[in-house]
């Protein structure tokens, strides 16, 4: 009989990507191998009832949904964005008594979505095998990068990094989270060296992944670089434009015919970003801001690419997966992030260094070879799509953590066969 996994993921939906999405589709690939019972936020309802009518599950692969919320004299105060951390934060312990409540059978817990590695888990108090992430973790944004967003910027990232470090410090919660887990999930290498957690129960599993594309046909434009994300300082876009107006300032004329730089997205340093366009003498043919698009919309802009440039600070990257399913070379740092889902046979990845101009220098020459080495294009084009059905094919990501629950759940039965001395 398969084993009866209890998922909690505060953010599920099926028509959304980010959180949403990987709450989704790994519910969904772990249903067809496992009994699952998943426990998410009332809000979620409506889409994935939509989503099963529109694409009937056989029922021994459809995941039952279950839902809660605070109760409101606990979340009164919350309004959209404002107070979503502590929110979070208490519908994690919340959620555990709605599950004694229900009083329901299950064989092994997993805190799946929607947390980082300084935010507990609760599972560890319902007493079976516990499974943890994957979990993220972002860290400070390198001062050379952030100071370029002013002091309000240097200020706010730095004290999201103080209050994580109070957190690995003085959580208790945490502290037993890390303890009780048979199995931690992180998103990155990082994760372990902050989290310390003994090697034989660390795997790392990026959260993020894609479908294989629906290709439109578009014929690619030569030189056309791809930059997609929110326009927030942890992006480093302010990098891509520098980086990118270095290189065409560099070519002849008929070269910089062909040359131009999208970015698509949303975000407050929208307009600091395109006075560093007008500041670097872009001129309108060579550089584009798109606002947010569907899928299908995307897709042209995927195919018609030929480098996706991303010099992110971030500890993940969702839009990697899908430009390395399009066959598109990555240009990037040598982080924990977006350096880590690629590697040198897909991407060129650039290290630190320890100026802001010696950064851009590097990220330009290396843009340069990108757009003008057929040869070196074409070699990493090919191993992006091999390291995508490798990586970020969802069926895959379900297989490994099917393998974690089997030594999680085999460590819980080791455990209860051990004689109790009274």
């Amino acid at each position: 009989m398969k084993p009866v996994v209890l998922v909690t993921a505060y953010a599920v939906n099926p028509f959304r990507g980010s959180e949403d999405g990987t709450g989704w589709n790994i519910i969904r690939h772990l249903a067809r191998r496992h009994r699952i019972v998943a426990v998410t936020r009332r809000n979620n309802r409506e889409s994935i009832d939509q989503y099963f009518e529109m694409h009937p599950a056989p029922a021994d692969q459809r995941p039952e949904f279950l839902y809660f919320d605070l109760p409101y004299w606990l979340s009164f105060w919350k309004k959209g964005g404002r107070g979503a951390l502590l929110y979070h934060y208490l519908w994690h312990l919340g959620v555990v008594f709605f599950i004694l409540r229900r009083r329901l059978h299950f064989d092994l817990a997993h805190h799946l979505n929607f947390h980082s590695d300084w935010t507990p888990s609760f599972l560890w108090l319902l007493g079976k095998p516990f499974v943890w992430g994957p979990v993220g973790h972002h860290a400070a944004i390198p001062a050379p990068f952030i100071r370029k967003y002013g002091a309000k910027a240097w200020l706010l990232d730095r004290l999201r990094w103080w209050t994580k470090q109070w957190f690995w410090t003085f959580d208790p919660f945490l502290k037993i989270t890390k303890w009780k887990a048979a199995g931690v999930i992180g998103v990155n290498s990082s994760v372990q060296q902050v989290l310390r957690v003994p090697g034989h129960r660390f795997s790392v599993i990026p959260a993020i992944a894609s479908e294989p594309p629906q290709r439109q046909g578009s014929a690619p434009a030569r030189l056309q670089v791809l930059s997609i994300g929110r326009f927030v300082p942890l992006k480093g876009f302010d990098i891509t434009i520098r980086a990118f107006a270095a290189c065409y300032h560099r070519q002849a004329e008929v070269v910089q015919d062909e040359m131009c730089l999208t970015l698509i997205g949303k975000g407050p340093e929208k307009q600091r970003l395109q006075a560093i366009a007008r500041e670097c003498r872009l001129p309108a043919t060579a550089i584009r801001f798109v606002d947010w698009l569907n899928r299908h919309e995307l897709a042209l802009y995927f195919e018609a690419s030929r480098v996706f440039f991303f010099p992110s600070h971030e500890g993940a990257g969702m839009v990697i997966p899908e430009a390395l399913s399009y066959g598109i070379p990555v240009l990037c740092f040598d982080n924990f992030g977006p350096g880590e889902l690629c590697d040198d046979s897909c991407a060129i990845r650039i290290p630190y260094t320890p100026t802001y101009a010696e950064s851009i220098d590097r990220f330009s020459v290396a843009l340069e070879r990108l757009l003008t080495d057929d040869a070196l294009h074409s070699r990493l084009a090919a191993r992006a799509m091999v390291r995508f059905e490798q990586h970020f094919n969802w069926e895959r990501k379900a297989e490994r953590i099917g393998s974690i629950y089997h030594q999680a759940l085999k460590a819980g039965i080791e455990e209860d066969a051990r004689p109790q001395y009274l």
